[in-house]
């Protein structure tokens, strides 16, 4: 087997430094950009995973939420905004320290709108608890809050504001993290915006299965 010439093999001391330090700065500029940016799709201030809320969560997905999948990575959103009830342009820390139930929904996903009520009266039971249902709706188009509102009337919703993201980029954000297949969506989120948990699909949610849940929750925010 023929082989290089020996002097095409060895390279110079000098050459092999520069070239080792410009990887090296390219590496740290990188790696500057990608934690600045979220760290490949997570925010740069997440926190640490929290094995202790995520055993108690997973333990308290049954029945009806045997489907919920326990997280607490420290995974926040803050890509994600929508219009808040009273036009404002907001993010998850709009919900203000409380166990947040995030529910995304659309008045066209008949799942969505058979859940509804159940939410309603889930945020009802415990409101006066440091918890809260936020939905969020995804119809598009300029009507697209207002289809919304007409669906909410119609069907007697008293306890849920409504949050709308009209032009459905939040939901594509939900895709990509891999907490979202199709509608409706939800995440649960703990009192500093980071996310507990997500379910994929409906849910039972006015049921003993999702106050366990809830309730689980709770006492970890409490420290219980």
């Amino acid at each position: 087997m023929s082989q290089e010439p020996n002097n095409q093999s060895k390279s110079s001391p000098v050459n092999k430094w520069s070239i080792g330090a410009l990887v090296g700065v390219v590496v740290a500029i990188t790696t500057a950009v990608w934690v600045s940016n979220g760290g490949g799709g997570q925010n740069s201030s997440a926190y640490a995973a929290d094995p202790e809320i995520s055993k108690a969560i997973d333990e308290a997905s049954t029945g009806e939420l045997a489907a919920f999948r326990a997280t607490a990575k420290g995974d926040g959103y803050p890509e994600i905004s929508f219009v808040s009830q009273d036009g404002q342009t907001v993010g998850f820390d709009h919900f203000g320290g409380k166990v947040t139930l995030v529910n995304f929904w659309a008045t066209w996903c008949a799942p969505c709108r058979a859940e509804m009520p159940a939410l309603d009266a889930l945020h009802a039971k415990y409101a006066d608890q440091g918890f809260q249902v936020a939905t969020i709706n995804l119809d598009t188009g300029e009507d697209g809050i207002k289809k919304a509102k007409a669906f909410m009337d119609e069907v007697g919703l008293k306890n849920l504001p409504l949050h709308a993201d009209p032009t459905f980029e939040a939901f594509e954000v939900l895709k990509k993290r891999g907490a979202a297949l199709g509608l409706p969506a939800t995440l649960l989120l703990g009192p500093d915006g980071h996310e507990w948990g997500v379910l994929a699909g409906p849910a039972e949610w006015n049921s003993d299965d999702a106050y366990g849940l809830i309730e689980a929750a709770l006492s970890q925010a409490s420290g219980n």
